[in-house]
């Protein structure tokens, strides 16, 4: 099935880098003012979604849903349901972390929201990739980034470990409460791994 990117209104800067992460066949969801990256990105949308408070709604000939300004999810979370309900099993979030904290946040839980459904998530910015790690799993790291970080994103990711990098674990816990996890280096030449016994980490690759 194909992969369904969803695009928000945070800032975009460096276009050309997150061009390269798109595919030809990829399902297009711009969100309200994310509208406004359609040119720089060069694609086209497959579905629009807004409550058109901070873009105008285009009037385009394409599937629109007008949401109303009053409600409980935000326009990317209405975008998710959306696709989770369409049967996407792969996703990539892009302008979602910008100057609102409160929606940077907020979008950041959303990968933890998508990856309790099973499904395939990755969120980029500018500078960064971020991604769940959740139990049994195992994340590689290429030495190309220049930094990773974990971070325990739901109570405690019991039972880490890394290896291959310049700081490692075996077995140890990361509580939200003290984020230790941040600023490591894959070692020259090798692939860093990181496992997660129990719980969930959000893995952060600065390119």
């Amino acid at each position: 099935m194909r992969r369904c990117v969803i695009i928000g209104g945070a800032d975009i800067n460096n276009y050309d880098v997150i061009r390269t992460y798109l595919h030809p066949d990829d399902f297009i969801i711009f969100c309200d003012s994310g509208l406004k990256h359609q040119a720089g990105l060069k694609v086209n949308a497959d579905l629009i979604i807004g409550d058109f408070d901070s873009h105008e709604n285009p009037d385009l000939p394409v599937e629109t849903v007008v949401l109303p300004c009053e409600k409980d999810d935000t326009d990317t979370m209405a975008a998710v349901r959306k696709a989770d309900l369409r049967g996407f099993e792969d996703f990539l979030l892009l302008g979602v972390f910008g100057e609102r904290m409160d929606h940077t946040l907020a979008n950041i839980y959303i990968l933890l929201w998508l990856t309790n459904r099973q499904k395939k998530v990755m969120a980029v910015d500018d500078y960064s990739e971020f991604e769940i790690i959740t139990s049994g799993e195992t994340a590689k790291i290429e030495c190309r980034y220049s930094y990773f970080s974990l971070l325990a994103i739901a109570g405690t990711a019991k039972g880490v470990t890394i290896r291959n990098a310049k700081y490692r674990l075996e077995k140890a816990d990361i509580a939200a409460e003290y984020q230790f996890g941040v600023s490591n280096e894959t070692l020259p030449g090798k692939t860093a791994e990181v496992e997660v016994e129990n719980g969930y980490l959000l893995l952060i690759k600065d390119r």
